[in-house]
């Protein structure tokens, strides 16, 4: 059975001081939670994944040392290093504590203009250096209502996978997240969510060979938190939720992190 994985996504909120303050008040909430001990082998379940705003990621990775509480970047370049201003490398997000990072966001694509040949740049260069991209899917309001969900989700996917081999697919977290459900309090059904999921597994079965997207995680995200994230998770066709503004709150994160835990137990 797959790991579940919950994930934040702080987006620009939280100084340092403010992200050490959350720190502060999840670790013993998530201690209960996902019932870890000290020197435990086992992985936390699900998986907990906090992903700062760049300047908070060496203090949020150092505060959770010797916790199961994974630390990504929201962003990455392609390129190790070079006259990029503004930009941050796959190797400095390792060398900042980081093992996942956030590629193809909605409001990246939309508010900042990538493009999928960005995204997958940057997909490529996070796994050539050892980090797990989690790629981000969806439509907007205007291509859902126009019925191109499912072609606009399988050509980002598609884009996005472009080159990459069988083994390292299982590396790669797909997060669909529909843009018109991000911060609209507008909500998708857990049903439509499985059904463009579905289609997006097999999306991947046809790229890498039936059964490959067994192998990997792909969550939902569009306004989620501890209140409506129960219906998503009755489906086992979605692996956890990737969390915006509900992810702010250490508690509601901590709530949301139960709530996976009742509903997809190991087997």
């Amino acid at each position: 059975m797959r790991l579940p994985l919950l994930a934040a996504n702080w987006k620009m909120n939280k100084t340092i001081g403010d992200a050490l303050a959350f720190a502060g008040a999840f670790i013993p909430e998530m201690l209960e939670v996902v019932g870890f001990m000290a020197g435990s082998q086992e992985p936390a379940w699900p998986e907990l994944l906090i992903c700062p705003p760049f300047t908070a990621v060496p203090a949020v990775s150092a505060a959770m040392a010797g916790y199961p509480v994974a630390i990504g970047a929201q962003d990455v370049f392609w390129q190790d290093k070079g006259s990029f201003t503004g930009e941050v490398s796959p190797a400095m997000l390792k060398d900042a504590g980081c093992s996942y990072v956030i590629v193809g966001h909605s409001e990246r694509r939309h508010v900042l203009g990538e493009t999928d040949e960005w995204v997958h740049k940057k997909l490529r260069a996070a796994l050539d250096h050892g980090l797990r991209p989690i790629l981000c899917v969806g439509e907007t309001l205007q291509e859902r209502e126009a019925g191109d969900t499912h072609r606009v989700c399988e050509t980002m996917t598609r884009e996005g996978l472009r080159g990459v081999n069988k083994d390292e697919v299982r590396s790669v977290v797909i997060a669909y997240e529909p843009v018109w459900a991000i911060g609209t309090g507008k909500e998708a059904k857990p049903e439509d969510a499985r059904d463009v999921i579905v289609r997006l597994r097999a999306t991947v079965d046809s790229m890498f060979g039936d059964g490959a997207s067994s192998e990997m995680r792909v969550l939902y995200g569009g306004s989620v938190r501890p209140g409506n994230l129960k219906p998503f998770m009755a489906h086992p066709e979605i692996d956890g939720a990737l969390v915006g503004g509900a992810s702010l709150d250490p508690i509601e994160f901590a709530k949301m992190a139960l709530e996976i835990r009742k509903g997809r137990r190991r087997v």
